[in-house]
């Protein structure tokens, strides 16, 4: 908002006084002396806003430039008549006022006169506001700057153009290659590139020397690697040419370089740079703590050759070192949750985000995320922002929410499940046991000797529950039988959780029992068995969880207790189970095979999502 002219200055009722006007000598008065005063109510103060002919009197000015005369005897004569009779009569109004105590047909005039401040007050800022616009448009347009200006990376705007300042050149060596050896190579890797503009697709990077990369210090991270997963070389050329992606892989698949690598060069290419970068430029969104932490610890490892620095943003820990993270922070990664408060506190500010990834997007676009996701995007850049997509599953029920957020992006499926529908990895082994609730404890006891015994004693076994409460039983449980187990979930502190996975990760410790916190996304190495206690509140979370295992092309087991409590679950397990050509009990089968009808908490199965409806207005009755 601009700054009120000294028109608009509050003056006391007895300084009231009608400045005389300066008359030519003819008598008449000037369209640029023409004042007008206004009378306010009760406690009798005069405000003194400009005249609607001071806008008159710019256009004037701006006439007289150009050698084109708007003096009119005739007309001035008439104007000026009309201010001294104003004048008079809002001299007599104040006096009235300060004789009289104000009565209702008085506060209907002075509330008039109100409005007429307020409205002229609200032209001039309007006027004010045009004019900064008409000034920025002139900027941009190539007007010279003054000598005062400063040009810094943190005050330059991203526009559009933004997503091409990096300019995508095919390496000569993977242009050089045949059709034939591209069609292989997808055909192999069980890549599907679906691309809604159909353009001409790029070939994938499959060495890690085709990268346009001149820095190779940023490639230390893959030194111990042959060459790039099927994600990674898949997704690399799209990215780098700006596009929108959604990315479709397993999880342990190398998603994060997938868009990490792209995400360090699209920040390097849109800024000068100097000594270091202003501003945050990307944003990774995760919805657990532990996988935040875990994006942070990689994409820190590319970033930091390059002179960036990566900020991780989660709750159960305190803000205080988040605030010094975000001072510097060119990369943020963080939970929906924290992110927020951060940004509604005035810490983080998102205006210059030109890379915004959605990892475990599917999860981030239910119902629960949705609308901190929206208030999220809404505070980055909306025009020239490449949003990218990575996840494990592609559910339907998702991707019209996606769109709006993405602008034709293109589509990469990893394995034999293109289209992202619902799919266990066929390298697990799911094994369902239909038990009473009660034998729960000895069957999980028999099933720890099992693959905790002999040359299987330190091999990892992850133990999943539904609730906290019940995740600490069966901790205290496990433990009080000799073994070595850790916990995570939500009732221990972030430092707690913490240590409880790194000990798992490092094999110290080979048991962990953990709710669903630790079902989506977490780079845990060689579990070999999943078990799952009681099964989840969803299919989609069931899949998510036996994923722990069987990763990076190794085999897997996954154990299934299965409860009369959980029969209204049972169609869609055995769809999954049929998907992934694995055998289903006749004791599940028993539950039926029909799939639970959508429900809701209050109103039951013949509850209706009415998201897509149009949103209802509120009528007012006067």
């Amino acid at each position: 908002m601009g700054k009120r002219s000294l028109g608009d200055a509050i003056e006391p009722a007895e300084s009231l006084v009608r400045k005389k006007s300066k008359k030519n000598k003819h008598g008449d008065i000037p369209p640029e002396s023409e004042t007008a005063t206004i009378v306010t109510a009760a406690p009798f103060k005069l405000a003194k806003t400009k005249s609607t002919t001071e806008a008159k009197s710019k256009t004037v000015n701006k006439e007289k430039q150009s050698g084109t005369s708007f003096v009119d005897d005739e007309e001035s004569q008439k104007k000026a008549k009309a201010a001294r009779k104003e004048a008079k009569r809002a001299k007599k109004a104040a006096l009235a006022a300060q004789n009289t105590p104000p009565l209702k047909n008085d506060l209907t005039e002075n509330d008039t006169a109100n409005e007429d401040a307020k409205a002229t007050r609200k032209a001039a800022r309007r006027a004010e506001k045009e004019q900064a616009k008409t000034e920025k448009l002139n900027k941009s347009l190539g007007t010279p700057k003054s000598s005062g200006d400063v040009n810094t990376a943190a005050s330059i705007p991203l526009k559009s153009s933004t997503k091409s300042a990096f300019r995508y050149v095919q390496n000569s060596e993977l242009a050089a290659l045949s059709q034939a050896a591209i069609d292989k190579y997808l055909a192999s890797n069980e890549i599907t590139i679906t691309d809604p503009l159909s353009q001409s697709s790029l070939r994938p990077i499959t060495q890690f020397s085709y990268l346009p990369i001149s820095d190779k210090s940023q490639l230390a991270p893959f030194a111990s690697f042959d060459s790039p997963t099927p994600i990674q070389a898949a997704a690399w050329p799209c990215l780098l040419s700006g596009r929108d992606v959604i990315g479709v892989a397993e999880t342990g698949s190398g998603k994060t370089f997938a868009f990490g690598v792209p995400c360090i060069q699209a920040i390097l290419a849109t800024v000068k740079m100097g000594p270091t970068v202003n501003g945050v430029r990307a944003l990774v969104v995760s919805p657990t703590r532990e996988l935040a932490s875990q994006i942070h610890e990689q994409i820190t490892q590319i970033a930091k050759p390059a002179g960036l620095h990566v900020a991780c943003i989660y709750g159960g820990v305190p803000k205080e070192p988040q605030y010094e993270a975000m001072k510097k922070a060119n990369i943020v990664v963080a939970t929906p949750g924290r992110l927020n408060d951060l940004i509604s506190e005035g810490v983080v500010d998102l205006g210059q985000v030109q890379y915004m990834v959605l990892d475990e997007a599917d999860r981030m676009l239910e119902k629960g995320f949705e609308e901190e996701i929206k208030k999220i995007i809404g505070q980055t850049l909306p025009v020239g922002r490449q949003t990218l997509m990575f996840t494990a599953t592609w559910p339907p029920s998702v991707r019209d929410l996606a769109m709006t957020f993405m602008n034709n992006p293109i589509k990469i499926s990893i394995g034999d499940n293109p289209t992202g529908e619902l799919r266990a990895n066929t390298r697990i082994i799911q094994q369902v046991e239909v038990v009473e609730p009660y034998v729960k404890n000895t069957r999980l006891m028999e099933l720890l000797k099992q693959h905790q015994s002999g040359r299987k004693k330190d091999d990892r076994i992850l133990v999943f529950c539904l609730y906290k409460k019940e995740a600490t039983r069966v901790e205290g449980f496990i433990k009080s039988k000799g073994f070595r187990v850790a916990g995570i979930h939500g009732d221990l502190s972030q430092a707690q959780r913490t240590a409880s996975l790194d000990s798992f990760k490092k094999g110290s410790v080979p048991i962990l029992v953990a709710t669903d916190v630790a079902a989506r996304g977490l780079d845990i190495p060689a579990v070999k068995v999943v078990i799952n206690v009681t099964f989840p509140l969803t299919a989609e979370d069931y899949v998510h969880r036996i994923g722990r295992t069987g990763r990076a092309g190794q085999d897997g087991l996954a154990v299934t207790l299965f409860t009369e409590h959980d029969k209204g679950l049972s169609g869609a397990l055995i769809n999954v189970l049929k998907a992934a050509n694995q055998p289903v009990p006749e004791e599940l089968l028993k539950f039926g095979g029909t799939v639970k009808k959508k429900g809701h908490e209050a109103y039951g199965a013949f509850y209706k999502d009415t998201g897509d409806m149009k949103k209802a207005t509120k009528i007012t009755f006067d």
